[in-house]
């Protein structure tokens, strides 16, 4: 229980200081620190996270930062895609699925040290709005692909989501670190609704672990604008790189725990 509760204020912290991020730690955190199965690993990360995003999304919502059109088509893609990535977990070995997920950590690594700070995309037009000829197509890619690894994987998805909104966009990162957490909030209901029966959640160590990440997150949140997210980023992405080692060792070195 002690680890749950240091693991998911570390998860709070990187979602209310980043936007997203935390969540690809929770379900390591949960296999191998709180002891869970996989199974009950993903449901409850689901569980932890969203939660713990729409606590980070609090703040953000008083300086009107969110594109809530944006927000609404990626997330309602990625919920119904969370639903096929749920299926195909279920006939992957936990090994496998393991193992992916350390490769898409090393994947989210990279992304964030290559940064996202410099807009670009077609989305927003020079004098304000949206050019939905060219974001509605983007938009609605960026909600398949993360909301199928949301399934997949039990992530909320803002470590791939922030670069597809800056990257792909055109968003400000202030604002895609806003509109990510709405995002996040969407895809892992839908992504616990889809794991939801696959095995029994321990509410006990969800709600220690969920309480520690609103602590982390709240506290984050007031920082977050004065910190530099360019060297938070990089912080960020050498622990993913450790974790994802970690991981991928354990799978290949003591099979029988994955």
């Amino acid at each position: 229980m002690i680890a749950a509760i240091g693991l998911g204020a570390l998860i709070g912290i990187l979602l209310g200081l980043l936007g997203g991020g935390g969540s690809i730690l929770a379900v390591p955190a949960l296999v191998y620190g709180a002891g869970l199965t996989l199974a009950a690993a993903v449901p409850t990360s689901l569980l932890v996270v969203g939660i713990s995003s729409a606590t980070a999304l609090l703040p953000r919502l008083r300086a009107r930062l969110v594109q809530w059109r944006i927000a609404g088509i990626v997330g309602g893609t990625g919920a119904a895609a969370a639903f096929a990535g749920a299926a195909v977990n279920r006939l992957l070995d936990p090994r496998l699925v393991l193992i992916g997920f350390a490769v898409l950590m090393i994947v989210a690594g990279l992304r964030m040290l290559g940064g996202t700070d410099d807009p670009g995309g077609d989305c927003a037009l020079p004098g304000g709005g949206i050019n939905w000829r060219g974001c509605l197509p983007k938009s609605i890619a960026a909600g398949l692909g993360v909301g199928f690894l949301t399934g997949l994987f039990g992530v909320g998805g803002g470590f791939l989501i922030i670069p597809a909104l800056v990257l792909l966009l055109g968003l400000t990162m202030p604002a895609a670190v806003a509109t990510s957490l709405v995002i996040i909030v969407v895809n892992s209901a839908a992504g616990f609704a889809a794991h939801a029966g696959d095995a029994t959640v321990d509410y006990g160590i969800a709600a220690a672990f969920t309480l520690a990440a609103i602590t982390g997150s709240l506290a984050a949140g007031r920082i977050a604008t004065r910190l530099p997210t360019k060297r938070l980023q990089r912080a960020f992405a050498w622990l993913v790189f450790a974790i994802a080692a970690f991981v991928a060792t354990r799978v290949i070195v003591n099979p029988a725990t994955a």
